[in-house]
């Protein structure tokens, strides 16, 4: 057996976000400190995945949450946009690399979730190649550069899971989400609107198109605010609305009613709203993102 290390490089860097470390650390530096800092320590956070000159801003508002001196091991739950996948995967890699420095995954928590036989354990080329889990890895290293070399990653692709899948691996996960020296990001953006995302819902009562865009995606923020797997479920189902990180968020809302069983008390809120463009006809386009926070009383 080798020992050698594996390494997933910044496949992103360069494109989605600075492969300048110090380029990099001044932006984040940047845009955290137009965040507040209103309901740490978060247990959990939603915050998007698409390139930093787009949502930067907005993950911020998610970031400031997370309390370093606490954090011992970040969970990153990421949806997969390139493979078929109706399970999860864990990765191949021992390290992730960001341009400000190396994460290492925690392999005794990946050993653990290996042996309940539901993971499957994906490519270096389809880690790689996905952005979904990347894009939360330099905001992650800034948010724990007070104490990087005491946390350890648990990076999860998640598939496109049935409901009963969302709510196995939330019980999974749930005992690792009670326990406050761990984090949980889930990755996600909200609607993807437009004739090139194939979803073209709108509500004329609200107004001009990105109106009616912000009202449905501020329908299931709600939704996710009060903690509820199954209406999250059926809004899906109703609207169709195009959240690409609707099973991470799955997995989570079923993890919180887990543990909510045992009369733990949890409040989700979220902090900050953006679109990437405002549509006002049919042939714009727009994604939004959606920043926010769990704590655990």
């Amino acid at each position: 057996m080798s020992n050698r290390v594996v390494c997933r490089e910044a496949s992103h860097a360069g494109s989605w976000y600075s492969a300048s470390g110090s380029q990099l650390n001044a932006q984040l530096e940047g845009w955290l400190s137009q965040a507040q800092s209103t309901i740490r320590p978060a247990r959990a956070i939603i915050a998007p995945h698409a390139g930093y000159t787009y949502c930067g801003a907005c993950a911020a508002h998610a970031y400031k949450q997370v309390d370093p001196s606490v954090t011992r091991r970040v969970f990153i739950l990421g949806p997969s946009h390139h493979v078929p996948l109706s399970r999860c995967a864990l990765s191949p890699a021992d390290v992730y690399r960001t341009p400000l420095y190396d994460l290492r995954i925690d392999q005794k928590v990946y050993a653990d979730l290996w042996k309940t036989g539901l993971f499957e354990r994906m490519s270096l080329q389809t880690d790689e190649d996905e952005h979904s889990i990347e894009m939360h890895l330099p905001y992650t290293a800034k948010a724990m550069e007070s104490h990087k070399d005491e946390f350890s990653i648990v990076p999860v692709l998640v598939g496109a899971l049935s409901e009963s899948k969302e709510q196995e691996y939330g019980r999974l996960l749930s005992k690792y989400l009670a326990d406050p020296s761990n984090l949980f990001i889930i990755s996600s953006d909200f609607c993807h609107w437009g004739q090139r995302f194939r979803y073209t819902y709108y509500d004329e009562s609200q107004g001009e198109i990105y109106r009616s865009i912000e009202h449905l995606d501020k329908m299931g923020m709600s939704i996710i605010e009060q903690l509820d797997p199954i209406s999250f479920t059926n809004y899906l189902k109703k609207y169709r609305n195009t959240i690409c990180g609707r099973h991470p968020i799955g997995v989570l809302l079923n993890a919180v009613a887990e543990l909510r069983k045992s009369g733990l008390e949890m409040n989700f809120s979220f902090l900050n709203y953006a679109q990437s463009s405002q549509c006002r006809n049919w042939q714009d386009s727009s994604v939004s993102y959606a920043a926010g926070a769990l704590i655990v009383h």
